[in-house]
This record gives structure tokens, C-alpha cells and sequence, in this order.
């Protein structure tokens, strides 16, 4: 493409805007801003957009943006070291145990065939020895880009999908090792083993040190940490770019010592809002300019008439799918998996996006590979991301399941008769007055079917240095709410009994206050959870949701909840299910005389009789919650999980969903799931039920003496 300086016969345009810094990162800010979201309307990764985006504004599009630009190298450079960060830290280490000897096992078939394939392309592409196994070893990882269709379709407990996920600890830090490896012999002009010895040396002692070191101190810190987030998250930082720093300073490559950070503080971290924020800043930000930069790379004039590039990236292509086939072959073979199994593992080993775009170009800057290499490697992941996941869509359906893992969710023991002699006591934490009166309806009903009470919570915030008068005002605000709130309870003819806390965080002291009263239940006002600043500082009901030790409903009531008469309750999968929104969705019914109707939805090309045995499933698993009116089961085959529930929720007055968590793949920038699909288009009234992080809850039946919270936003 003719650069659009030379058309306009105007001075090009990168050395205009090359001399103001903020033009350039103004226009990256844009393209992180459209493009993601375009490509994703397209049904397309968001990583294809970046990448021809960068190939549109670089030298070879329209060469709009200066590719030399200090910061926009800087930018990308930290991109690259964040891209192998949040890959390690998003390794399931507990999996990896539990499922160690296959996962090990497998990931020695997925590097090894791979290995050797990239070897033998290399040499008969008359690459250099170095050049050849680091191609290899580049093939040899690969990145969970399908992990969300698996956990749609409910398969993550599978033992193929299960040692395909913890095979990837094995391969990442393989390739990476081969990296810090081939690049120093390259530079240095190692020819023997001798000469090979010192760099293992320092390679050990580094890994040894950034593991178990890093580890030890993450954890020590975030003990005495406490709930201030802003520490943690800048220690979370600090420990990469030490990482990097120290990884540099003895000579190995710094993308090995990010993924080895992100490992050593994995556990330290854990699921949080440390840890949500840290993939948030990358995943639109450092990460996607990243791919941008590669974008920059790739010389499309000489794509078009250099045949050499195509012939390698048809080769590379080729091995790659070959040798991924080969090692989810052997895994079949030595641990009997059946042949759905074995494609199932082949696909999800298929996208090559963090370790292998990081380590090559690691090896472009280093020189080790060429221009043409780096090209095929970027066309490669651009096959890969859309292929990859496309066959794991097919090959994953029809995948055998073990049994339902039961312990996932705490079933009643009591049986109904017990529920109106329990002490079952609902906390109602009130904050805005337009929406308290449905909330406390809500509350009234779950405690007048219990025969429980309610205690009326409110929150007054308070620093340590607040004077007198302003603490006045706020006390006498607290209290004109707390007045309204226990009149509203008293008129719904349950016992109420007020409660005024005085606490510096409004979030926190909600969760104290549960926790004091043993709460059981907390439910809280819809507010906004998206955005900017709700992503980077939080916001209320985020911060109650990660420190919560019971379940939280985030509720958005568009009429009183005494008029509802059928409730929809969505279950994604039946690996492991959440029946605690069925315990929830029945307790209201009963109150009402209300219709629970239980929906699971399945892909469009299951046959019939499995659709059956989903229908038969799924209704042990609701008989054992012992209910004293049985929801109805309704199972519907679609192509897309969240249109089928837009559609079949238009008839109900109350959709219950289940509060899932994002998960980010790492190179596959912001993921988004079914629940938040849901929750941005359904008009009726939506309950979205939580459960705490780490600890096994009690459920809510008020079978035991137990205690709820409900906040209104």
C-alpha cells in the first residue's frame, strides 16, 4: 500500500506527529478503543484487529504513526513483559497439582513433538542450529484461547481438558528456558557445552530465587497487608519489574523472569481485586499495544512478492498442526483417552498467542530470527486464534463428563418442615433511599416464609480525622435511613431491629457487619460495575463480592418483588453447578406461590437423547436440594447461550443468574461472559447471586441459624 504521505505529496506525516508525543499515544488510546470492540461484534479476536491495525497506521499501511517513537516503544515493551506476567499468573497452580503426572506427561508430548518438528523445518530451511530450536520451542507452548467455550460447555472438569490446562505450566516454561538459552549462545558465540555450563548456573539459582523467594515475600506481605489493595497492587508490580530488572542484570532474557514472577506471587495474589485489576491495566492498555507494535513489523510489500514468507508460514502451519496432532495422539495412547478426548486437547493446544509471540520476538530484537521469521510467526497466531477456538467449539461438544461434583455445592440436610423453626435473620444495610422500600419487601418475604427477622443496617463513614460536626451530620443522616427502613419492616409485619455502624469504608463495613452477625446472605442494590474508574478503584458491591464470606445478591428490582410470580433461574453448566440461585429463586417463590423454571442451555448440534439426559441431570441434581415445590426443567439447544436466555426470559418477571467471574486468557485481551451479556439487556428484574471466593459457604436455605444481609444502590 502507497504510503498516504506520498499521494498528498505532503511531509510525512509520522515526522509531524512524531514531534508531539501525545498525538501518537491519543491515536493508540482510539485504537484501543474501537477496534477491540468492532472486531468482537465481528465474532473476530480482538488480537486480529490490533495486530491489521498496526499493519494499516505503520510503514506499511499508511505510515501514520512513528514506529521508532520512543514511547510507543517503551509502551510496547511493557506490554511484552505484562503479556508473560499475566500468563503465569493466570496458571491454575491447584489443578496443575492435582493433575501433575499427566499434565507433566502431556506437556512433555506438546513440547517435545513440537520441538523437533520446528528443528527439522529449521534445518531444511537451512536456518542456523540456533534458529532452528528456538522455532521449535516457540511452537511448543500454546495458550488457552478456548478456555471459555470449555467452561460454557461445562468440560473443565474432563480429565483430557483438565491435564491439557496444567500441561501448559510444563511448555511455557520449557520455551522460555530454550529462550534464555539460545539467545545468549547466539550473541556470545557460544560453540560448546562447557561454555553452556555457567549460564545454567545462573539460570537455576535465578529460577530458585524468583520462585521460591518471591513466593515466600508475596505472602508476607499481603498478611500484613491487610485490605489495603493499593499496597498489594504496587507490590504485585514491583515484583515483575524486579524480576525483569534482575533478570537482565545477570544476562537472562526478561520475559522469562515475568512469567516467573507471575508464577512465584500466583498463589500470594489469588482471585481478587488485586489480582482483576492488574489483568484489567494490562488487557486494555500495555498488552494491546503490544500487538500493535507487531503490527508495525510485518513488511507487506514483501509478504506479496517474497513466495519464501508464504512457503514458511504454510510449513510452520503445517508442522505445528502435525505435531500438536502427534502429542494429543501419544496422550491418547498412554492414558486411554478416547478420540473426542484426544481432539478435544488437539484444538486447545492449537493457538500460539503469549510464550511463542513474546520469545520470537525476543529473538527478532536479538537478531536471532529474521524479519521473515517474525512475519510467518505473526500470521501463524492470526490462523491459530481463529482456528484454534473454531475446532474446539466442535470437537468439545459431544466430550464425556465425569460425574457431577457434588461437594461443589453445600446441599440442605434440614428438611422443609425445619425451615419455619430456624432463627433465620436477614441484615439490611440501606444506603439510597429511592430503592430501599423494594429491597426490605424482598427481605421481608425471605424472612416471613422463615418466620425470621430483619435487622436494619446502616453504614455512617467515618475517617479517624473527621471532626465532630461532620460526624454529627453523617450520624443524623444514618439515622433518619435507619428510621425508614425499620418503619417499612414493621409495616411488612416482620420483627425488625436496627443496627447503626460507624466505619471508615462503606464496602468493609458491610462485610464486617455480616460477618459479626453470621450472616448468610447479603444482598445489595444494582450500581455500576463497569467503566474506567469502577475497573481501576472499584466500587461497592465489587468490593463486597471479593470480601464477602457469604453469598451476596447484587439486585436490580423494577417492581415490587410481592408481584412476582415466575422466576427464571439460567444454570451454564452441570460439571460443576451453583444450586444455590434455585435455593434462592424457591425461597421467594414460596413466599409469592410463585413458578421457578430451572434453564440450561446446550449446544444447538446435541442430539436428543443427550438432550434428555441433560433433562434428567439436571433434575437430580434439583431433587436433592429437597425443595417443597419442585422447579420445572427446561432444556433449550442454541447456538448462543445468552440470546436463548434474552429470549426465554422475556416471559418471566425475575431472572436469577449466577455471578460469574472473568476469566482472561493471556493474549486474549478482555473476555466477557454470559452473566454480564445478560445483565446489560434484560429489562425484567435480575437477582445476581455471588458466592464468597475461598471459603465453602453455607447456603441459604434458613434450614440453620443463619443470617442475611440485603443493601439497597
Amino acid at each position: 500500500m502507497e504510503p498516504l504521505s506520498s499521494v498528498l505529496a505532503l511531509e510525512p506525516t509520522s515526522q509531524v506527529l512524531g514531534k508531539e508525543p501525545i498525538v501518537p499515544f491519543a491515536i493508540l488510546l482510539i485504537i484501543l478503543l474501537v477496534v477491540p470492540t468492532l472486531f468482537e461484534r465481528l465474532r473476530l479476536p480482538a488480537i486480529v484487529g490490533l495486530v491489521l491495525a498496526g499493519l494499516v497506521l505503520g510503514p506499511s499501511g499508511w505510515n501514520l504513526l512513528n514506529t521508532e517513537s520512543p514511547m510507543i516503544s517503551l509502551l510496547s515493551n511493557i506490554g511484552l513483559v505484562y503479556l508473560m506476567f499475566v500468563a503465569g499468573l493466570e496458571v491454575n497452580l491447584e489443578l496443575w497439582r492435582r493433575q501433575r503426572r499427566r499434565a507433566f506427561g502431556y506437556g512433555f508430548f506438546s513440547f517435545a513433538v513440537p520441538l523437533l518438528t520446528g528443528i527439522l523445518l529449521g534445518r531444511i530451511l537451512n536456518f542456523s542450529w540456533n534458529a532452528s530450536v528456538l522455532i521449535g520451542s516457540v511452537l511448543a507452548s500454546y495458550t488457552l484461547l478456548a478456555y471459555p467455550i470449555i467452561n460454557r460447555l461445562g468440560i473443565i472438569s474432563n480429565r483430557s481438558v483438565t491435564t491439557t490446562i496444567g500441561a501448559t505450566v510444563f511448555t511455557d516454561i520449557s520455551s522460555l528456558l530454550v529462550l534464555a538459552i539460545c539467545i545468549p549462545t547466539f550473541q556470545q558465540g557460544i560453540s560448546n557445552f562447557s561454555q553452556i555450563l555457567p549460564l545454567l548456573g545462573w539460570l537455576i539459582t535465578y529460577c530458585i530465587v524468583i520462585l521460591l523467594g518471591f513466593d515466600w515475600l508475596g505472602k508476607e506481605f499481603f498478611r500484613r497487608s491487610g485490605d489495603d489493595e493499593g499496597k498489594k497492587f504496587l507490590f504485585v508490580l514491583l515484583t515483575v519489574f524486579l524480576a525483569v530488572v534482575i533478570a537482565q542484570f545477570i544476562g537472562i532474557e526478561r520475559i522469562l523472569g515475568a512469567f516467573l514472577a507471575g508464577l512465584a506471587v500466583n498463589e500470594a495474589v489469588g482471585e481478587g481485586p488485586v489480582k482483576e485489576k492488574i489483568i484489567f491495566i494490562g488487557s486494555v492498555l500495555f498488552i494491546p499495544i503490544f500487538f500493535i507494535n507487531l503490527g508495525f513489523l510485518i513488511d507487506v510489500p514483501g509478504l506479496i512478492h517474497n513466495l519464501a514468507i508464504l512457503k514458511l508460514t504454510v510449513l510452520i502451519l503445517v508442522g505445528l498442526i502435525a505435531s500438536k496432532f502427534i502429542a494429543a495422539w501419544l496422550a491418547k495412547f498412554f492414558y486411554n483417552y478416547s478420540w473426542q478426548e484426544m481432539l478435544t486437547i488437539w484444538s486447545l493446544s492449537i493457538p500460539q498467542v503469549s510464550t511463542t509471540l513474546a520469545a520470537t520476538f525476543v529473538a527478532y530484537q536479538a537478531r536471532l530470527l529474521s524479519v521473515d521469521v517474525l512475519t510467518s510467526i505473526v500470521l501463524l497466531m492470526l490462523l491459530t486464534v481463529t482456528v484454534g477456538p473454531l475446532l474446539t467449539s466442535r470437537t468439545a461438544v459431544a466430550l464425556t463428563t465425569p460425574p457431577v461434583i457434588e461437594a461443589v455445592t453445600t446441599l440442605p440436610e434440614q428438611h422443609v418442615e425445619e425451615i419455619h423453626n430456624s432463627n433465620f435473620t436477614i441484615v439490611v444495610p440501606v444506603y439510597n433511599p429511592h430503592t430501599q422500600q423494594y429491597l426490605v419487601e424482598m427481605a421481608a418475604l425471605l424472612a416471613s416464609q422463615a418466620k425470621g427477622r430483619i435487622i436494619p443496617l446502616v453504614i455512617a463513614t467515618a475517617a479517624a480525622q473527621m471532626d465532630a460536626p461532620q460526624l454529627e451530620t453523617t450520624l443524623q443522616k444514618s439515622e433518619r435511613l435507619l428510621a425508614k427502613a425499620t418503619a417499612h419492616s414493621q409495616a411488612l409485619g416482620v420483627e425488625a431491629s436496627p443496627l447503626l455502624r460507624i466505619d471508615d469504608a462503606f464496602a468493609l463495613g458491610i462485610s464486617r457487619a455480616a460477618k459479626e452477625q453470621k450472616a448468610s446472605l447479603i444482598v445489595m442494590g444494582w450500581g455500576k460495575r463497569t467503566g474506567l474508574r469502577a475497573r481501576l478503584f472499584g466500587n461497592v458491591i465489587d468490593n463486597v463480592l471479593w470480601s464477602s464470606h457469604c453469598p451476596v445478591a447484587v439486585t436490580r428490582l423494577v417492581e415490587s418483588p410481592k408481584k412476582i410470580q415466575r422466576i427464571l433461574v439460567p444454570i451454564e453448566n452441570l460439571i460443576t453447578p451453583t444450586l444455590q440461585p434455585v435455593q434462592f429463586a424457591q425461597m421467594l417463590a414460596d413466599a409469592n406461590q410463585a413458578q421457578v423454571t430451572v434453564l440450561n442451555v446446550c449446544d444447538r448440534r446435541t442430539s436428543s437423547s443427550k438432550i434428555a439426559a441433560r433433562r434428567s441431570q439436571l433434575a437430580s441434581l434439583v431433587a436433592k436440594l429437597a425443595l417443597p415445590n419442585s422447579p420445572e426443567i427446561q432444556i433449550i439447544a442454541h447456538e448462543n447461550a445468552a440470546q436463548a436466555i434474552l429470549q426465554a426470559a422475556r416471559l418471566y418477571d425475575l431472572v436469577v443468574l449466577p455471578f460469574i467471574r472473568n476469566r482472561t486468557s493471556p493474549g486474549s485481551l478482555a473476555l466477557s461472559d454470559v452473566t454480564t451479556q445478560l445483565a446489560s439487556q434484560l429489562t425484567c428484574s435480575i437477582v445476581m447471586l455471588g458466592e464468597p471466593q475461598r471459603l465453602q459457604t453455607p447456603t441459604i436455605t434458613p434450614g440453620v441459624s443463619n443470617t442475611a444481609t440485603v443493601v439497597n444502590g
